[in-house]
């Protein structure tokens, strides 16, 4: 038989059921609910104004802090014993993180494709987060199901994809890649079953003749996607890029040809609109018919170049996204949202029925039948935040062309700024941009190409450990370059001028130390090591 569980006194206050009913009752004002809404109010209050004088008293984009002094910081606290409230543990961040964070508002980050983000998606973020909805089924969403499902409407509408196109929210860039390549392989796959000796085959044994097509200057984003889809790293076929950094439509020709003679399978095209280094754009009316010619899906990665869908003045770049079979957008890039926001659209809604998977807890099959909106039948995550309610408020508050501002004013000063490197002897300019990013690096005249392989990575890393600018790098046709990737609209050519001279008199200052130091050491050696 089985015991019965002790009989607690919920008299006595030193008994641990008493002292667990305590503490379950405490933490409960901690909840957020209609009962402590003042809490909420004040809490999120102090937070939102430590941030704000953070930031007004913020005049670099970093601090220059170590990873060492970081670690030592976060490890000194004691996670298992609370502070008195949430005014302590905001006074405790203010060291451990937004004193040493790095600031993409400010105007001397022209690093990475951070963006500085708008103020009416902030607003958002804190509706969404409070709200917590998840798109995953109707019954934990409603409204926001219908408002992502508009916005997906509108951007496909943007991008010209047609009255059957579709998408979802996704984290990121990555994720919607990898969706695209998921839906990619099983619409390759669905067609080869279409054999009668291939009908019976499990997945693994059709997959070895799929390939997919896609520029040196891709996202490596692809090739992970491959090697998780179970293609491998090797199924990835990198196309060369001509002068401008886009890929050479002839040389892909070629390699469809040999693919095709081969009797393997070409999976997929895809097409990058803005590569992460030169923002170049492949281009897409010329690989959507080859994608045709041969069967092929046509991605479009336009993470970085789908702002120019709402551009005022560059939107003619990206002709041709229209006719792309699915297509990977970042609002949290040129839309200026918070991370994450990003989404994957197709031309026909219905592929997205390849990532599909009905589960009776969740999203039966039946409510599809009785067409309920679950976001999750089109999508590869389950939970998931709203993060199209940022996206949402930012165009009923600045509208599509006030965030097409934003982006045009950044490509103008890419274009600026690639004047000023272009004639400075100081500097070499490796391609005019194409978007807002501008890869450079430090050689003067007198200096050979291993030696500006060897001071140019120097330089980045002095300038951030100064905390004064935060800037790129990367390698071109094997080479050390700089990187900058302008997304701030604030940003001046008065600014980029001064870290434009920053770099310099690092650099400089590096050369010097260098030369001393060789001559130190050749002065060691004449006098035998001598002290």
């Amino acid at each position: 038989m089985t015991p019965l569980p002790p009989v607690h006194d919920l008299t006595d206050p030193t008994s641990e059921f008493s002292t667990g009913v305590e503490r379950a009752l405490a933490a409960t004002g901690y909840l957020f609910n209609s009962a402590n809404s003042a809490r909420y109010v004040a809490d999120v209050l102090q937070s939102v104004n430590l941030v704000a004088t953070t930031v007004a008293r913020t005049t670099a984009p970093f601090t220059g802090a170590t990873p060492a002094e970081l670690r030592a910081r976060v490890a000194a606290v004691d996670l298992d014993t609370p502070l008195a409230d949430t005014t302590a543990a905001l006074a405790e961040l203010e060291p451990i993180y937004l004193r040493d964070a790095v600031y993409f508002h400010d105007s001397r980050y022209a690093a990475h494709l951070n963006c500085p983000v708008v103020i009416p998606a902030l607003a958002g973020e804190a509706v969404l987060s409070a709200i917590n909805s998840s798109l995953d089924t109707w019954d934990q969403s409603a409204g926001a199901t219908m408002i992502e499902r508009r916005l997906i409407d509108w951007t496909a509408e943007r991008l010209g994809l047609g009255p059957d196109s579709d998408g979802v929210f996704t984290s990121g860039g990555t994720q919607s890649n990898l969706q695209a390549m998921l839906i990619a392989r099983n619409h390759a796959v669905s067609r080869l079953r279409l054999d009668p000796d291939a009908a019976g085959k499990r997945l693994p044994a059709l997959l070895d003749t799929l390939r997919i097509f896609t520029s040196e200057a891709s996202h490596f984003s692809i090739s992970k996607s491959a090697s998780m889809l179970g293609l491998g790293y090797d199924a990835v076929v990198s196309i060369p890029t001509d002068a401008d950094r886009r890929m050479d439509t002839t040389a892909l020709a070629a390699e469809l040809a040999i693919c095709q003679a081969e009797g393997l399978v070409p999976m997929a095209i895809v097409a990058t609109a803005g590569t992460t280094d030169f923002g170049s754009i492949d281009p897409l009316r010329e690989l959507a018919a080859l994608s045709r010619a041969y069967g092929s899906w046509f991605h479009v990665d336009a993470a970085y170049g789908g702002g120019l869908a709402v551009s005022n003045r560059h939107r003619h770049l990206i002709d041709g996204v229209e006719l792309a079979d699915s297509v990977t957008i970042d609002f949290h890039k040129t839309f200026f949202q918070p991370v994450s926001s990003s989404a994957i659209l197709v031309r026909h809604g219905a592929t997205l029925g390849h990532v599909t998977y009905y589960a009776d807890y969740l999203n039966p099959e039946s409510a599809a039948r009785a067409d309920i909106p679950n976001q999750v039948d089109k999508s590869i995550q389950t939970t998931r935040r709203f993060d199209a309610l940022k996206l949402w408020l930012t165009l009923r508050t600045m509208g599509a062309e006030g965030i097409g501002a934003l982006l045009d004013e950044v490509i103008d000063l890419a274009a600026r700024a690639g004047g000023l490197l272009a004639a400075d002897e100081d500097f070499e300019l490796a391609a005019d941009p194409a978007l807002s990013t501008l890869v450079f690096r430090y050689k003067p005249a007198c200096m050979d190409d291993d030696e500006a392989d060897d001071i140019n990575p120097r330089i980045r890393a002095a300038v951030f450990a100064s905390g004064e600018a935060v800037v790129a790098g990367t390698k071109v046709d094997g080479r050390h370059y700089l990187k900058f990737t302008l997304l701030n609209a604030n940003t001046t050519l008065g600014d980029l001028r001064a870290i434009i001279d920053l770099l310099r008199r690092t650099g400089a200052s590096l050369r010097a130390a260098t030369a001393l130091s060789g001559s130190a050491v050749s002065t060691s050696a004449v006098s035998g090591g001598a002290a």
